[in-house]
Order: C-alpha cells, then sequence, then structure tokens
C-alpha cells in the first residue's frame, strides 16, 4: 500500500510505502460500528442519578379518602404515577456503561479504519511535525502554508511540550502521539497526518 508524502509546505513529494497489515486490510463497517460505540460507552461516568419513590421528598398521609371521591385509589404522593412521585427504573450513579472489547477485534477494527481512510485519500505521511516555541499562531501559520483548513488530526511520533502548547487553542486540530490515537477520532476528523516515525509505532501496534 502507498500513500503520499507530504513537505513542510503540504505538496505531495512522492509516494511511500505502508504496512499492508495496518493499511491495506478490508473495510469491516460491522467491526468498526462496533468498536467506536464501545470507546463512546467506555468514556462515559454515569454520574446522572434520579430518585425512587423511597428517596423523594413525601408525606406519608393518604391524600384523599379510600372510596367516594370517583378518582383511583391512592396511598402516598411518592407514587411514580403521581407528579413529583419516584422513577419506577431510576438510573444510578454506579450504572455501568462498559463494553469489552477484545484486544484483536480492536486492534482489526483500528486497522479497518487506517485503511478505509488510505483508500479514501484522508490518509498522509508527514517527514515530521516540529515547531520552535510554544505559539499557536506559529503552529496555525503551519497548516495555513500546507492548506490545511479543514479538521486535521496529526500522529506524532513524540509531542514535545512545544507541540502541545502550540495546538492545544486550535479548535479544528488535534495533535496525539500513537498510543492516543483512537477510532473516534480518525473516523471524526477530514485529514489523517502521520509522520514517518509514528508509521513505525503504529504498525508495532495494530499490525
Amino acid at each position: 500500500m502507498q500513500v503520499e508524502l507530504l513537505n513542510d509546505q503540504g505538496l505531495a513529494m512522492s509516494k511511500v510505502d505502508v504496512p499492508d497489515t495496518v493499511f491495506g486490510r478490508e473495510y469491516n463497517e460491522s467491526l468498526i460500528h462496533q468498536v467506536v460505540v464501545a470507546f463512546q460507552a467506555n468514556a462515559r461516568q454515569g454520574t446522572r442519578a434520579q430518585k425512587d419513590r423511597e428517596q423523594v421528598r413525601h408525606s406519608t398521609k393518604k391524600p384523599f379518602k379510600q372510596k367516594g371521591t370517583g378518582r383511583a385509589r391512592a396511598g402516598m404522593t411518592s407514587s411514580p404515577l403521581w407528579r413529583g412521585g419516584g422513577r419506577i427504573f431510576p438510573n444510578m450513579p454506579d450504572e455501568n456503561f462498559t463494553h469489552k472489547i477484545n484486544k484483536k477485534m480492536y486492534r482489526a477494527g483500528m486497522a479497518s479504519i487506517f485503511s478505509q481512510l488510505a483508500r479514501e485519500g484522508r490518509l498522509a505521511v508527514l517527514d515530521s511535525l516540529t515547531v520552535d516555541s510554544p505559539k499557536t499562531k506559529v503552529l496555525a501559520d503551519k497548516f495555513k502554508a500546507m492548506n490545511l483548513n479543514s479538521s486535521v488530526l496529526v500522529i506524532a511520533d513524540q509531542v514535545d511540550e512545544n507541540l502541545y502548547l502550540a495546538s492545544r487553542n486550535l479548535v479544528n486540530i488535534l495533535v496525539v502521539e500513537p498510543r492516543y490515537a483512537d477510532p473516534l477520532s480518525l473516523v471524526h476528523y477530514k485529514k489523517v497526518l502521520v509522520t514517518k516515525a509514528a508509521m513505525d509505532q503504529l504498525k508495532e501496534m495494530f499490525a
């Protein structure tokens, strides 16, 4: 498999060979969907909470007499049928949203995403990405010179302090190391750039 090799100006210099084990897989939509959904589910904190009929503030007094009113029988105002009553099946803070994904499935799903990005022309290889100072404007001008105005995910072999500080305020640009590349970001961003040194790490992780 071959993808474009870009220089500092964003121009395609040539084609570079990438491992087929990571970038030459078949497109597996169901596996990619499972991996993305599991990633989103595992990111949920589960901090929401609701009250059941025991926890809501209420009186134990019978609201009205049992017979003669024409209304349905009612024992107390905490009933889930009443306004302000407790929930029947409330959401609890300790609710578990995690989805289990086997390591082999995760690696295959990530490789399938990388392969589809390469086929669609959304993946390119950079020689390197460095900045001399932790200035957002410096990195923004660099991407503007490369004609990358849309959302860009950069997978760099090493994100030093200057690169981290320069990129964190750019809304449509995310710079991460290979170990922090996630399936949701790969699907979301329109362009994915991988440095040459990071390519070897991706091969070791997902091949």
